[in-house]
């Protein structure tokens, strides 16, 4: 199964018994949309859906920070998401916040898991048929085995500051990463880690929605002053849209980037660390 399917191929699987589809459609707080409601009110049939701020560790300030195994794998059990699965996520919002889904679940071993391209907007322009409520599932059994190379903590990122070495790239907004606009989040600086490269997330989606690919997917990186060829970490505001750029590389052959757990989040609220403010 391939890292990224289309519309078509979704339909012609559905009601495959290996198969799950999980809308794990995030919306940033403050917005007034609430993704679970808007997910009872219709889904791609058979789809359940992933809390991404439930599925977390809580830590204060850092909203987004791995959740343990334990909790990964009752909260996938629940959701009939067992061993062996083909594992198709999909979101309906401007963060591509299916990407952190597919990087949670790939972190935590699962073997066959894709992002639907275009989302739940493709698919409803296409009229393809939608469900309400929730569907019932069977539960099963869901083995996590976290590797710990698919993430950095702060410490790390430090260590990278002070150092050099892997690239930082930030996934946040131009104005957020200069400083221009504040952190939507009380207690946290505006700007950005020093040293760091800017690619806002939406720079790796084509105007329907859908992914750039190949050439295209690639000139956005070279564009943000990415190396491919070279060792990178990414970081957003929480850890959510940083994920669509571990994918994007992924999508261009380049596997092994890591993630800033805690992201700005934690890195912004804590006042012993160094930060910058301007345009990459």
């Amino acid at each position: 199964m391939d890292s990224l399917v289309t519309t078509d191929w979704l339909a012609n699987e559905l009601g495959a018994p290996d198969l799950a589809v999980v809308d794990a459609t995030k919306f940033l707080d403050g917005t007034g949309r609430d993704p679970k409601a808007e997910y009872e009110d219709g889904h791609i049939l058979g789809a359940v859906f992933l809390d991404l701020d439930e599925l977390a560790d809580k830590t204060p300030g850092a909203p987004h920070k791995l959740p343990p195994e334990h909790k990964f794998a009752s909260r996938m059990q629940t959701l009939g998401i067992r061993d062996g699965m083909r594992i198709v996520v999909y979101d309906n919002s401007p963060l591509r916040s299916a990407t952190r889904a597919w990087w949670l679940l790939k972190s935590f071993a699962a073997h066959h898991v894709s992002v639907l391209d275009g989302g739940l907007a493709k698919w409803k322009a296409e009229g393809r048929p939608l469900e309400a409520g929730r569907p019932q599932v069977r539960h099963g059994h869901f083995t996590p085995m976290l590797d710990p190379a698919a993430l950095v903590d702060k410490a790390a990122v430090r260590a990278i500051v002070e150092a050099g070495g892997e690239q930082l790239v930030d996934a946040r907004s131009a104005a957020r990463f200069a400083g221009t606009d504040g952190d939507p989040r009380p207690g946290i600086a505006a700007g950005h880690i020093p040293g760091s490269r800017n690619l806002p997330q939406g720079q790796l989606f084509s105007e329907d929605g859908t992914w750039k690919r190949g050439d295209a997917l690639r000139a956005a990186f070279e564009q943000a002053g990415v190396d491919l060829d070279r060792p990178m970490v990414t970081t957003c505001g929480s850890g959510v849209t940083a994920t669509a750029l571990i994918f994007g590389a992924h999508l261009l052959g380049r596997d092994g980037v890591r993630l800033y757990d805690g992201s700005w989040a934690d890195w912004g609220s804590d006042p012993d660390t160094p930060k910058a403010t301007g345009p990459a």
